[in-house]
């Protein structure tokens, strides 16, 4: 693979923009920074869980928070291996568009979780579980073999790619209508459902997307890894650098987190830490580490002191995990997170912070509590929609269809699988809130309130 091809303006299905703009100062990745920050499936993700409930007066990460801080991480990764690109690769002699590698991998990092449910990752394990063992098993026989792996494992990364390319009813053609570039750097797991990698079930693009993954594939000339019946492709180069991101946010701020709701104390916080600096190398940090906590007595910022060091530790590791890499990531033949191949103290810091937060920060009664009742939630919602979504002419049917909105209706005489997908459209796109206030209303737990002036 070489940059001349990975790097295109060129947008999904660019016969479907309209645009009052007719100059443009921003560049076409900048535009589409700013689409998804102003779109309403990014702020929406205010509202969903990322790994506590929304706990009232300590202010932990929801997606967006998260998104938000992954980003920026995402745009130094980028504009790291720009630099080395522009200085190392002879084939990318002259490529302009290097300079948006910062702009690019930020714009992923931001849409990574659009497709994610409510409640975390129990959403996605409801979802799944409807089809699997729940109502939603009746439905195996009347779809096909690839269909129904695409709902028995339900993927957030794949709906992502959906909600970003899919032409919803009513809404322009072509979702986001993104470049093809930005489009490959989301998908983590260039494979469809019945060819996804080991040890996981991850994939990224659901059957209704396959032929939209694959025209920017062929577009981008990313290669193919294998020629049997599913799709899998080596993975876009700058996807490893969205899923860095991803990983130095998550398992660092989880450990904040968790502090700031006492899961953990402050002194195991500050020690798992303090680890990511090797004493016999990182002397002088921690002379300053030393040093600024004799003057900042806040626990909290003394964690927060911490963290901001480790973030900037990681992405230089990260990237030159990147660089130390770079010809097999080009020939596709590299597959692995560069998180896993950060070693020495870095790597088992790191390794020690996500054992913590496996045995101790993802089982506490905070999260297992949200994790139960979005589990119920939303299987409630998917038993009921489904249910009305085949059979709309029942009286409770139509009232329950009025309540859904316009961009998930579809013709009664769509395939099942499509209107099975529209369910699960509504239901992944939900907020947390608005899941528990619709499943109380359902169940007749609470009516809606006249208000007279």
């Amino acid at each position: 693979m070489n940059w001349q091809e990975l790097l295109s303006t060129e947008r999904y299905q660019p016969e479907a923009q309209t645009s009052l703009f007719r100059h443009h100062d921003r560049s076409q990745f900048q535009r589409e920074y700013d689409r998804l920050i102003f779109s309403s499936p990014f702020r929406r993700l205010q509202n969903k869980t990322q790994v506590f409930p929304l706990p009232g007066s300590i202010f932990v990460h929801n997606r967006l928070t998260h998104s938000l801080e992954v980003a920026s991480v995402g745009r130094s990764l980028g504009l790291k291996a720009a630099n080395f690109v522009r200085e190392n690769d002879k084939m990318a002699a002259g490529v302009e568009l290097l300079d948006e590698f910062g702009t690019i991998v930020s714009s992923a990092c931001l849409a990574h979780d659009l497709g994610n449910p409510p409640f975390g990752h129990s959403g996605e394990e409801a979802i799944s579980s409807f089809f699997q063992n729940g109502e939603g098993k009746i439905f195996e026989r009347m779809v096909s073999v690839e269909e129904w792996a695409d709902l028995c494992h339900f993927e957030g990364n794949a709906n992502a790619f959906r909600l970003l390319t899919h032409s919803f009813n009513g809404r322009r053609p072509g979702g986001f209508t993104m470049t093809y570039t930005t489009l490959a750097s989301i998908v983590k797991y260039p494979c469809e459902s019945m060819n996804a990698r080991k040890g996981g079930f991850k994939y990224g693009f659901f059957q209704s997307e396959k032929g939209v993954y694959k025209e920017l594939a062929d577009h981008l000339r990313i290669k193919r890894i294998d020629d049997g019946q599913y799709m899998n492709y080596a993975r876009f180069p700058l996807v490893f650098l969205v899923e860095a991101a991803d990983d130095i946010c998550y398992e660092i701020m989880d450990i904040e987190d968790s502090q700031k709701l006492k899961i953990i104390s402050y002194d195991e916080a500050e020690d798992l830490l303090r680890a990511f600096y090797d004493k016999s190398v990182d002397k002088e940090d921690l002379k300053i580490i030393d040093k600024t906590f004799k003057v900042v007595t806040d626990k909290n910022e003394r964690i927060a002191f911490l963290r901001a060091g480790i973030i900037n530790k990681l992405i230089n590791a990260c990237a030159d995990v990147w660089t130390s890499h770079y010809d097999e990531i080009m020939n596709g033949t590299f597959h692995d997170s560069l998180i896993k191949h950060v070693g020495g103290s870095l790597g088992e810091a790191y390794n020690r912070c996500s054992d913590v937060a496996v045995s101790r920060i993802y089982n506490a009664n905070l999260v297992t509590q949200i994790q139960i009742a979005g589990f119920k939630i939303l299987g409630t919602l998917l038993e009921e929609y489904t249910d009305a979504v085949l059979k709309p002419h029942t009286y409770y049917a139509r009232n329950l269809l009025s309540m859904m909105s316009e961009q998930y209706k579809v013709p009664q005489d769509a395939p099942i699988y499509t209107k099975l997908q529209t369910v699960v459209d509504l239901v992944s796109g939900m907020t947390d809130s608005y899941a528990l206030n619709l499943y109380r209303k359902i169940k007749g737990i609470d009516l809606p309130e006249l208000y007279t002036t």
